[in-house]
């Protein structure tokens, strides 16, 4: 319990608080459920005490009386008890996942530790512009429009913009599926609750999800992470098929409520995006060593368009939810000067298995057990497009492709003006 005391204060959480009310309902919960129980079994017993009564000519009454009383008696403490496991069960799952020993102990993103850094940001000889500024001057980016047909946070891409979107998407499903061993998987982008409370977005972050009006209880996806991880959901997986690994790509729908200042402009931080996403599903044994291997497959790519960026271990402060380690990739974006998040590789360990009921048997034949859950993005496509149009712009205006992508862009070397 100290354990769990310890990971709650330093992911900022006051554990008293926190566990107060669970063990307030806990102990309600156990003191009510062998009163139930009790008056169930004299339930189950009236009966046989209204035969005897009948045999010996015995007036019934009392007796049935009794039994009707009873009944309402389990009936108010039945209702009662689930009432007490609603609030008990929401209540625990506000509780976040608690940090790995390795995870840096912080309180903000100022305390996550760099663990590499790849390529050097490049010398511009010119006043390097924004991707929003370059975008709308080649004829390829338009917010203006976009916000005519949906709002603030959109943007339509024409032309060479779509295209290298759509050439960045299968780049990066081509890499995962063919290089490093992940199976491709179309999901739905809707979403139901269960799923999103398996994988930790529910009920902690409804405000951050766009639901389906009407008496639809779907949602759409915030990530290809919340199908991905619930495609086993309540199953039982053969240990020795694990890990199993994914790869999918999605639009992600996120309503990115409040207000991020600079980030309101251009790609960085839309209502609607592309990504594509890896999870993995494995033993606790391998998931430290699927995590590393998961966090290089994302720096492939990067490596791959030969974009600078580093590497972070991010503290207990800084991390999601339902992680217990994760790693930014951080790429370089020169208008900004600085490192901004393009994927985040986490390791849930058990959490979301717990959530989701997705556990394992050790060789096909052993004590069911919870899997670990990894999930990063491989990468974030909109972040990717801003990095390599910031990156490779040119004086004159134009963008140059990188090498690798230019094969998926039917061998076109530059978009112009």
């Amino acid at each position: 319990m100290e354990e769990v005391r310890a990971g709650l204060r330093h992911r900022g959480i006051d554990p008293d608080k926190a566990l107060q009310e669970i063990a307030t309902l806990e102990t309600a919960r156990r003191r009510m459920i062998p009163e139930v129980e009790g008056l169930k079994r004299q339930q189950n017993a009236s009966g046989d005490e209204i035969a005897r009564a009948k045999r010996h000519g015995q007036d019934i009454g009392p007796v049935q009386e009794a039994s009707r009383l009873r009944a309402q008696q389990i009936k108010q403490l039945g209702t009662q008890l689930d009432a007490i496991e609603g609030q008990r069960n929401r209540a625990l799952l506000q509780i976040p996942n608690l940090p790995h020993a390795t995870v840096p102990v912080g309180k903000s993103a100022a305390d996550n530790v760099e663990v590499r850094r790849r390529g050097e940001p490049r010398t511009f000889d010119f006043e390097a512009k924004p991707h929003w500024e370059l975008g709308e001057a080649l004829g390829i980016l338009d917010f203006e429009r976009a916000a005519r047909i949906a709002g603030a946070r959109f943007a339509v891409l024409f032309g060479a913009g779509a295209r290298l979107e759509r050439a960045l998407i299968n780049f990066m499903l081509d890499l995962h599926t063919r290089q490093h061993g992940y199976r491709e998987v179309e999901p739905p982008v809707m979403v139901n609750a269960a799923a999103l409370t398996g994988t930790g977005n529910l009920p902690k972050f409804e405000a951050d999800l766009f639901k389906i009006a009407g008496d639809w209880d779907l949602y759409l996806v915030p990530t290809a992470e919340v199908p991905l991880t619930n495609l086993h959901r309540g199953e039982i997986l053969d240990g020795r098929e694990l890990p199993i690994r994914y790869t999918a790509y999605t639009p992600c729908f996120r309503s990115e409520a409040g207000s991020y200042g600079q980030d309101v402009r251009g790609l960085i931080r839309q209502h609607q995006f592309d990504k594509v996403e890896l999870v993995k599903l494995t033993t606790p044994e391998q998931s430290y060593g699927e995590l590393e291997s998961l966090v290089a497959n994302a720096e492939t790519v990067l490596d791959l368009l030969e974009l600078p960026y580093r590497t972070v271990l991010l503290c207990t402060g800084d991390m999601g939810f339902a992680s217990a380690k994760t790693y930014d990739l951080e790429v370089w974006l020169p208008s900004q000067k600085t490192y901004r998040e393009i994927s985040s590789c986490s390791n849930t360990e058990a959490f979301q298995a717990r959530r989701a009921n997705i556990k394992y048997r050790a060789g096909g034949t052993g004590k069911p057990e919870f899997v670990h859950t990894l999930n990063g993005s491989g990468l974030a496509i909109g972040r990717t497009l801003i990095a390599i149009v910031e990156n490779y712009q040119q004086k004159d205006g134009s963008v140059v492709i990188p090498p690798a992508l230019r094969p998926f862009m039917d061998g076109r070397e530059v978009i112009e003006p």
